[in-house]
């Protein structure tokens, strides 16, 4: 009995098939919104973390003055050498403490120069930003201590200023350094924020306060814990630590930000989940106006086909029978455009992918959800249509022209 009435749901599809067509459209348009927007954000939210990731695990940045948009450092006390030495000997459960002082600075090779960012920092610094070192060493305490003129490149200025020429044990000039290429690092690509992290030189930090800043500050310390060590109370001991020695008493704001890694990273995720599923609510509004939209079709072929129906009930057909006709109909319409809306949605998550580059996460789970939803949009739309129908008199049907 149900493939029967399955077969004339089909029937009156196919028959009236460009007006099926335009009705399951908003069906097709709000599924394939919907799972295309969460399989973006998925992506989007992956490669996030991703790229947080390349900053290193573990990791927690502290720089003068506070964090956040309309806040600047410029004006804030700069850390000093003794700040680092202070944080290496009280601080427990961390790994790595490097200073960083950076600026922009011109490095020539040869015929070739660019713009590039030095940075001035110790052998620390590698270790705490998760970095390997493709070819070379590192700084030796002799070298940074005493402020010897080497360097080590990042890919991008080793690529620009040497191609496919051996770099190690050439000089370069660093603004007005002549200084050794001791390394080179292995490549990290480009930020989140759209910045070349390879184009970068790096100094001992004493080599650059004396020949490049002319200055001993210290621009930003990033500070690497253990595995599995409460990057929450590493943060609190440097404050602690820092407050301390910076004179700040109980009442005062602190003039430095302590930012763990940990915790952007997953106020990154949580933003973009939220936007996500903003987004996905939007787009799911269409699924409803679909819905409308089959209702509406629905009733003008209820309409259209009374004397069929009232044939059908006056020959014996029972009223459950003609609503699961038209009940199968509607149904039909919206897990057929629900099945192309899933097709549509994942293809254009595909394409969004590879061009933004960013991962392809197939979420199953938003795909039975859609496909279920369609599903019951056609049963919740369809039911008052084919309960119209399944009520008329046969006797009033049979004179309707």
């Amino acid at each position: 009995m149900f493939f029967e009435t399955l077969k004339l749901a089909v029937q009156a599809i196919r028959r009236n098939a460009l007006r099926s067509f335009l009705t399951l459209l908003g069906i097709v348009i709000g599924v394939s919104a919907v799972i295309a927007m969460v399989t973006i954000g998925n992506g989007t939210t992956v490669k996030v973390q991703e790229e947080m990731a390349k900053l290193g695990t573990n990791v927690l940045f502290v720089r003068p003055g506070q964090w956040g948009p309309g806040r600047s450092s410029a004006t804030a006390k700069q850390f000093n050498d003794r700040d680092v030495v202070e944080m290496r000997e009280q601080l427990r459960g961390i790994r790595a403490v490097a200073p960083l002082a950076q600026m922009s600075a011109t490095v020539v090779y040869g015929n070739e120069s660019r713009s590039t960012g030095a940075i001035g920092t110790d052998a620390s610094y590698i270790v705490a930003q998760d970095w390997e070192l493709a070819r070379g060493r590192n700084f030796l305490d002799g070298e940074t201590r005493s402020g010897q003129a080497v360097c080590i490149l990042g890919k991008t200025v080793q690529e620009q200023l040497f191609g496919g020429e051996e770099s190690l044990g050439k000089r370069i000039r660093l603004s007005n350094v002549s200084c050794e290429v001791i390394g080179t690092l292995e490549p990290k690509g480009e930020s989140g924020f759209g910045t070349d992290r390879d184009d970068v030189v790096l100094i001992p930090l004493r080599t650059y306060q004396r020949r490049i800043a002319g200055n001993t500050d210290i621009n930003r310390i990033t500070v690497s814990a253990l595995d599995g060590a409460d990057t929450s109370k590493v943060q609190a001991d440097i404050e602690r630590l820092l407050r301390e020695r910076r004179g700040i008493s109980g009442g005062e704001e602190d003039d430095f930000g302590v930012a763990d890694m940990k915790q952007i990273a997953d106020a990154q995720a949580v933003t973009t989940g939220i936007l996500t599923m903003l987004l996905s609510a939007v787009a799911g509004v269409s699924l409803l106006v679909g819905g409308i939209g089959i209702m509406n079709i629905m009733l003008v072929s209820v309409t259209e086909r009374t004397r069929e129906i009232g044939i059908r009930l006056a020959i014996g057909a029972q009223e459950s029978q003609v609503l699961m006709q038209f009940l199968v109909e509607a149904v039909t319409l919206s897990l057929l455009g629900g099945a192309i809306g899933v097709a549509l949605g994942l293809g254009l998550a595909g394409a969004v992918s590879v061009g933004m580059q960013i991962p392809f996460v197939f979420d199953l789970g938003i795909v039975l959800i859609a496909f279920v939803f369609s599903a019951l949009i056609g049963v919740v739309f369809g039911y008052f249509p084919a309960r119209r129908a399944a009520q008329l008199d046969p006797i009033d049907a049979l004179r309707r022209e």
